[in-house]
């Protein structure tokens, strides 16, 4: 073993060596944490997030939402709730591959780098010179003494190390205010998240809707098809007349414009969704059906209470508001002395014999600066960050409140669109029959083609009618579980300790930080770069 004794008695050089370096680790190490957590005053106020007075239940009801709360939340895969495969593949593919999802987890991984930046403030900065010169006078040179040297060289290196202890909690303040930011950043991309997953389910159900629409208008342009040859048989059998031909003609003609323009904008709904999955439109596509499925389903529903927790974008506020908290400890902080010192040293010659103890040289020395008279200038800084602060509670305030609507909102709409759907279906029965009874009595002579075409603009558009209120319904049933925070909780936001991205003597593996709080990316060179095909790590493309 390599620390056993000699035969002198003595441990062996490799021993002493691996023990002086891990001494001299452990007192580096020592030294950061003493410089890190030493002795501060903190001048921040005590902060506390903002406690509000909220009702105890909604006003609204759904028919989604089960009757009474439960504490059970949402599941994050709540687009599952609709029971559709595609739906399912959509979703995936666009948590995988979606740029700007992405992207917002770039940003969150910035604002960590960002903490570590100002967090390095309270350590000690260390750093080595080295400097060369050469030079030569003119022979003919002013003031140059008989006999002097016309050439001049030296070489000199050393170091140099300042610190700049935080005796006000300055730095650390900075560095809390990184990682609140950090934490805001996580929950911006939770929010970035629910509300891709929550546009890839509108902009589907929108496609659905259009498909149904579609299928509509081609069963109604046949019907209206056979009824022309109808009346064109009539008119020539001179039963019927001219306006009766073109009455039919008008209806056949102006259904068959407006199934091009619902085919014109579900081509727009399914670009919209390519987009989101990372796929060239050109190269994507989303097969038809002709019925619009609205599936019964429940989620578990909360107290008004519960949306504090279950909200990116609360809790993204509320971070703010902490950030905006520790500002004020900072400009409080630039009303007491600062301190600061700093040590050179090294040698230097005029030739490369450096290491003489008399070629050395040396200094340190401390800074201190009070502020006196600046004219307002912190008292400025100071009172603008109470006014910040007070500012993010207000915002913090509204964000609240906006996140109430858009509970209230949805639960109002889902319930009506459900009753109106119900309503609706009645009427298209009615309608339908109404049509088939004056096809029959037209067929007889007992009525006009007037009485025809009414009857089929009707039934037409009361079947147009009833797929558009289903659409709305999936879609402001989309609005509510987004309003409701999608399955995301606070807790998934990562914790102060989780932020700091790497060690201070890490130099190995610095491509990415370690995830934190379920937030990953991805450092592929060619990333994503298929856009004709869903996206797979393991793509050659996307090597």
């Amino acid at each position: 073993m390599n620390n056993s004794p000699t035969r002198t008695g003595l441990p062996r050089r490799s021993a002493v060596r691996t023990r002086g370096q891990r001494l001299f680790a452990m007192a580096v190490a020592a030294g950061l944490t003493a410089c890190i957590n030493g002795p501060a005053i903190d001048l921040a106020p005590n902060y506390a997030p903002v406690q509000f007075v909220v009702p105890d239940s909604w006003h609204g009801a759904s028919p989604f939402i089960e009757a009474r709360p439960s504490d059970a939340a949402l599941r994050a895969d709540w687009w599952t709730l609709f029971d559709d495969p595609i739906l399912n593949e959509l979703e995936a593919q666009a948590m995988a591959s979606n740029p700007d999802l992405q992207a917002a987890a770039e940003r969150f991984v910035q604002a960590r780098d960002e903490m570590m930046k100002a967090r390095s403030e309270l350590l000690p900065h260390a750093g080595i010179e080295f400097g060369m010169s050469n030079n030569r006078q003119s022979d003919n040179a002013l003031f140059r003494g008989l006999g002097e040297p016309n050439r001049d060289a030296s070489i000199a290196t050393g170091g140099i190390a300042s610190w700049e202890p935080d005796f006000w909690s300055a730095i650390r303040n900075r560095t809390r205010m990184e990682i609140y930011r950090a934490e805001e950043r996580a929950a911006d991309y939770g929010l970035a998240r629910l509300s891709l997953q929550a546009e890839i389910a509108a902009n589907y159900f929108a496609l659905r809707g259009f498909d149904a629409q579609d299928a509509i208008y081609r069963q109604s342009i046949e019907n209206y098809k056979r009824s022309l040859e109808i009346v064109y048989d009539q008119f020539t059998g001179l039963i019927g007349s001219g306006l009766d031909v073109a009455r039919a003609e008008y209806l056949l003609s102006s259904t068959e414009a407006k199934e091009l323009d619902i085919q014109g904008n579900r081509q727009v709904a399914e670009h919209a969704i390519a987009i989101l999955v990372n796929r060239s439109p050109s190269t994507f596509a989303v097969a038809p059906v002709d019925e619009l499925r609205v599936k019964p389903f429940t989620m578990p529903s909360s107290i008004p209470s519960k949306l504090l927790e279950r909200r990116p974008d609360i809790a993204g506020m509320e971070r703010q508001m902490a950030e905006a908290n520790r500002a004020i400890g900072i400009a409080r902080a630039a009303f007491f002395p600062n301190v600061s010192f700093r040590l050179d040293g090294g040698f230097e010659d005029n030739g490369f014999n450096l290491m003489r103890l008399a070629n050395a040289y040396w200094s340190y020395g401390s800074y201190v600066s009070l502020p006196l008279f600046e004219g307002g200038y912190r008292r400025a800084q100071l009172q603008r960050a109470w006014a910040a602060y007070r500012e993010t509670e207000d915002k913090y305030r509204a964000t609240v409140l906006n996140a109430f609507r858009e509970v209230e909102n949805g639960l109002s709409l889902t319930s009506r669109l459900k009753a109106a759907a119900g309503r609706q279906d009645s009427a298209v029965g009615a309608a339908l029959k109404t049509q088939n009874l004056t096809m029959e009595l037209f067929k007889g002579g007992l009525i006009s083609s007037l009485d025809l075409l009414y009857a089929q603009i009707a039934t037409l558009s009361a079947r147009i009618d009833e797929v558009q209120i289903k659409t709305a319904l999936l879609k402001s049933s989309v609005e509510l579980v987004r309003a409701l925070g999608g399955g995301w909780n606070r807790t998934q936001l990562p914790t102060d300790e989780q932020i700091q991205p790497f060690d201070v003597f890490q130099y190995t593996g610095l491509d990415k930080p370690a995830p934190a709080g379920g937030i990953d990316v991805q450092t592929t060179t060619r990333r994503n770069r298929d856009l004709t095909g869903p996206f797979t790590p393991a793509h050659p493309r996307n090597r």
